[in-house]
């Protein structure tokens, strides 16, 4: 019988392997991640899916550009998209490529062909404007100064006979399910825009290309003189991971794999490809009588250095590099909890120092080293044996009124816990780790980070003073500590699970008490008195060393 409360099947876009991944696909796969892996804490059975985007003229341009054969490029490209998931601890079940002609591209034809059976795929003549940069046709009103807005470059004008997807016919279908909230947008100023963009009229688009101008993709069913556009293509990775078209191509039924975990509970996005997520993917939907995705999280961007990033300008951050020089975590902290988790944000060597050595370093990393030397010093390296009843006790040790530092372990933790679901379930995944880590940005509602309230707390009580006097008390401090960097260990699970696993193997010497431990449902790991007495402590390496 199953333990899972239900599925949670959640997407990363797939990234467009025409060059190597940059900071901000770092960014857009840490907070689909965070949300993968705290759904699994609560017991939800997660498919996490990433991949990449590997057909089109712009990718077999560039592969001849480097002189190399197109598969050979994104088998290459594709590798060090890999490469960066897991490198940065990603906890994704499945990564699909567009050039996967045995998962994909029945899917992608299966789906073509629903389109043409509910009538919505018709031949006519495209007259407009492409930009070969965005894989995109533009209009007159979206180029600047006649140049598209993101290349600075003037786009191609062309006339080619193609096939078109009748997208203006579900205006009305699309609207209704994004206002009604079954089909809900995140953040509301992303809705807002979409909801603009449906209310002026859609149009219908291109859904193919000749192939005597784009063979580098998946053909069009029953017509060899046509391929597939990127749209129609690339958005079909949602499904094709999960098997749909499987049964294209032979197959006698629907993938059990599909039907489990479609439609997806969300797809994580960058506000640039907005309108093809909220707009023309649900019409594909309802065209093919499928499920529509329930939620759609839009990110910002990364710039770097105030600007957006470019190669010509020479300020494009590789984010091997940074994990290289500060570690897989410091990079994910500070993407998840400097840059906005529904806005733009900024990243600059000199901020990330700033932010590691303040928050890491001389926040949590500190916090870490003093707590665990007072029980190596005090108690033979073991949690104290306590009075259970009097851990609740802190504010016995603050020393003004105006300035209490934690007036309750217990109730404190468990009010920071309501504050990080909330915070998660409203995709501000900055404030969530904020509340454990950080100071500033919370204080207007009274609400500071446990790490600092606990460095803070050491201070006040100067265990290392009261111990003279009271062993007793000294030990309920030192256990209320202890305790503490428990819940914080899984309060940042989801975030930094490298430096939550460091954590637990220094709370939890004994291997076989520490598997347990991790064992926990996210309810039972929530309750305060977790750590026994007795527990042998490891007092192990500094987590975030200076640099």
């Amino acid at each position: 019988m199953s333990t899972f409360k239900s599925k949670f099947y959640i997407t990363s876009s797939i990234a467009y392997a025409n060059a190597a991944p940059h900071i901000g696909y770092a960014m857009e796969v840490c907070q689909a991640d965070v949300l993968a892996r705290y759904h699994r804490m609560l017991s939800y059975d997660v498919y996490f899916l990433s991949g990449t985007d590997e057909n089109g003229s712009k990718i077999k341009k560039t592969a001849l550009e480097n002189k190399t054969e197109p598969q050979k490029f994104v088998d290459e490209t594709s590798a060090k998209f890999q490469l960066l998931l897991d490198t940065l601890d990603i906890s994704n079940n499945d990564f699909i490529r567009t050039t996967d002609k045995k998962r994909h591209w029945p899917a992608a034809q299966k789906i073509w062909q629903q389109l043409v059976d509910a009538g919505d795929i018709y031949n006519d003549k495209y007259e407009g404007y492409y930009c070969v940069g965005c894989e995109a046709y533009l209009t007159e009103k979206d180029l600047i100064d006649g140049k598209c807005p993101n290349h600075q470059k003037t786009p191609e004008k062309i006339s080619e006979k193609n096939y078109f997807f009748k997208l203006s016919k579900y205006s009305n279908q699309i609207l209704e399910k994004i206002e009604s909230e079954e089909l809900e947008i995140s953040p509301e100023s992303r809705k807002n825009e979409i909801l603009n963009v449906i209310k002026e009229g859609l149009r219908d688009i291109s859904f193919s290309r000749p192939k005597a101008v784009l063979d580098w993709g998946v053909p069009v069913p029953n017509d060899k003189s046509q391929t597939m556009y990127v749209w129609c293509d690339a958005l079909t990775n949602y499904i094709s991971a999960l098997g749909y078209g499987e049964d294209y191509r032979g197959s006698t039924s629907i993938n059990e794999k599909f039907k489990t975990y479609w439609p997806a509970d969300i797809h994580v996005i960058g506000k640039d490809i907005l309108r093809f997520h909220a707009a023309i993917w649900p019409a594909m939907l309802i065209s093919a009588d499928l499920p529509l995705p329930k939620k759609i999280f839009v990110h910002g961007f990364v710039t770097s250095g105030g600007k957006k990033m470019s190669k010509s300008i020479g300020n494009v951050i590789d984010p091997f590099e940074v994990v290289n020089k500060y570690g897989v975590d410091a990079l994910r902290y500070y993407l998840l909890k400097e840059i906005p988790s529904g806005g733009d944000g900024d990243f600059s060597f000199e901020r990330f120092e700033e932010v590691y050595k303040s928050d890491l370093q001389n926040g949590l990393g500190n916090l870490i080293a003093r707590t665990l030397t007072m029980p190596e010093k005090y108690f033979s390296n073991r949690v104290p044996d306590i009075d259970f009843e009097k851990t609740g006790q802190a504010e016995t040790y603050s020393k003004n009124e105006e300035d209490k530092i934690f007036s309750s372990s217990r109730t404190e933790i468990e009010k920071i816990w309501k504050l990080i679901d909330g915070s998660i379930n409203d995709f501000k995944l900055d404030r969530a780790l904020g509340l454990v880590i950080s100071f500033g940005d919370i204080k207007k509602e009274n609400v500071n980070g446990v790490v600092p309230k606990l460095n803070n707390y050491i201070d006040y009580s100067e265990p290392w003073k009261l111990i003279k006097e009271d062993k007793e008390k000294t030990a309920i401090i030192v256990y209320n500590l202890l305790e503490s960097l428990r819940q914080i260990a899984w309060m940042i699970r989801p975030f930094l699970p490298e430096t939550s696993d460091k954590i637990f193997a220094q709370l939890f010497a004994n291997e076989k008490e520490r598997k347990l431990e991790l064992k926990k449902t996210l309810k039972e790991a929530q309750v305060w008195g977790g750590l026994k007495t007795g527990t042998k402590i490891n007092k192990g390496e500094i987590l975030f060393p200076r640099l």
